[in-house]
């Protein structure tokens, strides 16, 4: 009878209670399996699987791709539609290929700045390859417009020519193609020259600082490979982290089981 009592007094003092306690978050189980707050079982063999499972790698590529918001794309977008309307309609007299290769240098400026930031997330290398391509593309352009003005005796205008500057001012805020060609058709072959003339000239300072900046990175990030090795040793080092720290968590429980244990046993005697 006092036993039964001493043992009521001991649960009352919160040696059963604690071990119950244990139980009810999974970290002491009756057949004496350590669950370390759920995270380790069986200790040292399925805890350890489960915690590969919990850690999820970092996504290390980088988000790019929307080549469409680049200013130096719409410049692109917009120096191919007025290419396209002068080269089927000033160079007609020509009996050689000169139509079809103004255009698609200008083409190629263009498409060549959707490839490589498609390209981008998987290879730095490739972006900087391919935005250079498009830079000279569009550099080839240039020199169609200005032999068109030479060889036919029409001005090209300077930099501190009003009419420069009035192209300069209205390209900083219309940078979609219908803003160049909407009454395309009542400019002069000159005008058109010039304004290409300009743009080109923008689309080329815009392309040397994103290029500057891109080779930046390069330097300082490495490319995909150097990614994805520092993405993969970063993981593993958290995964290394993350079991150190389940294991003297583990140890602590154990610990204290122990003295649980130690209590529950002298105060049966």
């Amino acid at each position: 009878m006092n036993d039964n009592k001493d043992n009521r007094a001991n649960e009352a003092n919160g040696a059963h209670g604690a071990n119950r306690a244990y139980e009810a978050h999974g970290t002491y189980e009756a057949n004496g399996t350590n669950e370390a707050h759920g995270a380790y079982g069986a200790y040292g063999t399925n805890g350890a699987n489960r915690l590969y499972g919990q850690l999820e790698p970092k996504p290390f590529l980088p988000k790019k791709g929307n080549y469409r918001g680049l200013l130096v794309y719409q410049k692109a977008e917009c120096l191919y539609d007025i290419t396209f309307y002068f080269a089927h309609h000033y160079f007609v007299e020509r009996k050689d290929r000169t139509i079809d290769q103004v255009v698609q240098a200008a083409r190629s400026g263009k498409q060549n700045i959707a490839e490589g930031s498609a390209a981008a997330s998987t290879s730095a290398e490739t972006e900087i390859k391919l935005l250079g391509v498009a830079r000279a593309s569009m550099q080839e352009t240039l020199l169609d417009y200005e032999d068109y003005l030479r060889t036919r005796h029409l001005e090209q205008w300077l930099l501190d020519d009003p009419r420069t500057k009035q192209i300069q001012e209205y390209s900083k805020t219309h940078n979609r193609p219908e803003d160049y060609t909407k009454d395309i058709d009542k400019r002069s072959p000159e005008a058109l020259c010039n304004i290409a003339i300009t743009l080109i000239h923008q689309f080329d300072n815009m392309m040397g600082r994103l290029l500057d900046r891109l080779q930046k990175d390069f330097v300082e990030k490495g490319g995909i490979r150097e990614q994805m090795t520092a993405a993969r040793l970063g993981y593993r080092n958290d995964q290394k982290a993350r079991i150190a720290e389940l294991e003297a968590e583990n140890i602590r429980l154990k610990a204290r089981i122990a003295e649980l244990e130690a209590q529950q046993k002298g105060g049966k005697r």
